[in-house]
């Protein structure tokens, strides 16, 4: 297991990019806009550029950034806990093992498929699937069962699961391969936080504990023939700065030894959680502000990746970091195992943390509709195995949203037409029609336009 993070290594970039000439700062930021990345020398010049100016400069071309790679679109889904049991005993997290408050609650395979007969009624296509880290019943083998639920569970309109991605405990290689054999999308895991001294104050018992084992669980998964990977880190446990970097030495890596950087980046920040006193008090809190910087750097550094905001955030939060680089996003989320059952908005005494966003899928979809973005529920790209180094391929020279788009438009009429609520179709139905008239004339207004007239028809899963 290699450790490719070195704290001093980090530390020493930082220090030699504080107090950045802005002549340097706009020529980073023009650089950007090649689509080529950022090594990380450059990044920390625009964590350190505080001029309210230079942020304009690089919001500005985070956003353009984003729309050249991935279109205006953003891609929903949904988390799906099975089980809050956990053996670690993470500082920040509401499933610790010593958490006496929380009710311990593991869904049977009746009430999985319950959950996903709920969500699949409000328009979700996506899943995030997620469990505590413990051995016995409610183990890896129930959660792999519990993937074939949840794709095996239908409900009327031509509801069904498409993808699921899942966030577990890292495997060893053969785990992995079964992870593979259920046919998932992308794994997902969160180093935390990269910084050494830190791990191990916030993670003080359980097998979370090795820094190394979780930090090498990506490459134990490409081995596995999982070519789609999701990293992140939890930003207020250290110095975000220091975060960011290890994110975009984890992604160099990654691209460095497989080919293929991550599919996507999650940025996660603190939120209270019952009786997680890192969540309760941050560390090292970060601001809306700071936020949205880290947003926008991370669109300026690795331009080709996907960007994962989830219902931590509050909606004011998420309007202004959905400009700067976001392309996916969760909604209507409950962060308890059966809380869509329940109807409780994922902050009771089951609940891994608080939620900042507690509006429905529809109303998310109102909003953002308003803004001009795509609500996308598409998964053609996995269907069609642009996975892994097929799509970065397309990704880097911004190729993919050509496909994007239009299967973007083509299901978010789907969710219109089956799930929406009558305000909300009518403000999606005028953004449809607005982004079929801004469609070109070579032939894909006219593809576009054939296949909407099918799905009104009645036809479903339909994409390119």
């Amino acid at each position: 297991m290699e450790d490719f993070i070195n704290d001093q290594a980090i530390a020493d970039i930082l220090e030699q990019a504080s107090g950045p000439d802005p002549a340097r700062v706009r020529e980073i930021v023009a650089r950007a806009r090649e689509l080529k990345g950022l090594p990380p020398e450059d990044v920390a010049v625009l964590l350190q550029a505080e001029d309210p100016g230079l942020d304009a400069l690089v919001c500005e071309a985070a956003h353009d950034i984003k729309n050249a790679i991935y279109g205006n679109r953003l891609v929903m889904f949904a988390p799906l806990y099975t089980s809050n049991y956990c053996s670690n005993n993470c500082l920040y997290c509401g499933f610790r093992k010593d958490n006496r408050g929380l009710k311990r609650v593991a869904l049977t395979s009746e009430e999985i498929a319950e959950e996903v007969r709920i969500l699949e009624r409000q328009g979700h296509k996506r899943l995030l699937m997620l469990c505590g880290e413990q051995k016995g019943k409610k183990s890896f083998d129930f959660f792999i069962e519990a993937i074939g639920t949840a794709y095996a569970t239908m409900t009327e309109n031509g509801g069904e699961i498409r993808r699921i991605n899942v966030e577990v405990a890292p495997q060893d290689v053969e785990g992995f391969r079964r992870l593979k054999a259920a046919d998932i999308g992308t794994y997902v895991l969160f180093q935390e936080t990269y910084h050494h001294d830190t791990y191990r104050v916030m993670h003080p018992t359980g097998p979370k504990a090795d820094y190394l084992w979780r930090l090498s669980a990506m490459d134990r998964a490409m081995e596995a023939g999982i070519d789609d990977v999701g990293i992140g880190a939890l930003f207020g446990l250290y110095d975000y700065r220091f975060e960011v970097l290890g994110l975009l030495h984890h992604a160099r890596h990654l691209d460095e030894k497989f080919g293929v950087g991550p599919h996507t980046i999650s940025v996660p920040r603190l939120e209270p959680a019952l009786n997680a006193p890192a969540a309760i008090r941050p560390p090292h809190p970060v601001s809306d502000h700071d936020f949205k910087r880290i947003v926008a750097i991370l669109r300026l550094a690795v331009p080709y990746t996907g960007m994962i905001l989830s219902t931590r955030e509050r909606p004011e939060v998420r309007r202004e970091v959905f400009q700067v680089g976001i392309s996916q996003i969760s909604a209507g989320s409950r962060t308890n195992p059966g809380g869509y059952h329940s109807g409780e908005e994922g902050m009771d005494d089951a609940a891994q943390f608080n939620l900042g966003d507690t509006r429905s899928l529809d109303e998310v979809i109102y909003d953002i509709s308003g803004q001009g973005h795509i609500p996308s529920f598409c998964t053609a790209c996995y269907r069609l195995g642009r996975t892994g180094r097929d799509f970065m391929d397309l990704a880097k020279p911004g190729l993919i949203q050509k496909f994007c788009r239009t299967n973007a438009i083509m299901t978010y009429l789907e969710y219109l037409v089956d799930y929406a609520s009558p305000e909300t179709r009518r403000v999606g139905e005028e953004l449809i029609a607005r982004l079929v008239g801004d469609t070109g004339e070579n032939g894909t207004r006219e593809l576009l336009a054939e296949r909407l007239s099918r799905i009104r028809n009645g036809e479903r899963d339909l994409y390119i």
